[in-house]
């Protein structure tokens, strides 16, 4: 669930060992959206150097080694960023828990019936928002929250 963009695009189309094939930019859209429903995480490359990024991947926890192994060991906060955050609207939130299992990053919690949230573990990736049946989380830039 990976696409090439910008350069890095190019080099892979030029190379063909690896069978890459150049798709539409509405093709790209939904498999950015089919990955998102299923919810995996978009994650951008953007190497030191590089304006743009090279590689968009959608990933999951259990399979993406390097996602996977920065959830588990907790220091995901400390090597990946994100421009945005994730925050609540208590008075919308019905405690269901929907958000819970769709957070990949552990933020959101259940404690005896109630939602805990904690936005220090927060990503922004969106799951959350996404799959909130009552609109009581959204992303805002994260800058916003400084």
């Amino acid at each position: 669930m990976c696409l090439s963009v910008n350069k890095t695009a190019d080099e892979l189309l030029a190379d063909e060992k690896y069978n890459s094939k150049e798709i539409p930019v509405h093709e790209a859209m939904k498999v950015l959206k089919r990955s998102h429903e299923a919810g995996l995480v978009h994650m951008s490359y953007t190497m030191k150097g590089d304006s743009k990024p090279g590689l968009i991947c959608s990933c999951c926890a259990c399979c993406c080694h390097t996602l996977g192994s920065l959830v588990r060991n907790g220091i995901h906060t400390q090597v990946l960023t994100s421009k945005y955050i994730a925050i609540d609207d208590s008075g919308k939130c019905t405690d269901c828990g929907i958000c819970v299992d769709r957070c990949v990053f552990q933020a959101r919690n259940m404690v005896y019936g109630k939602l805990a949230y904690d936005n220090v573990l927060c990503h922004g990736c969106g799951l959350c928002v996404s799959t909130c049946e009552t609109d009581a989380i959204f992303l805002v830039d994260r800058e916003q929250m400084a």
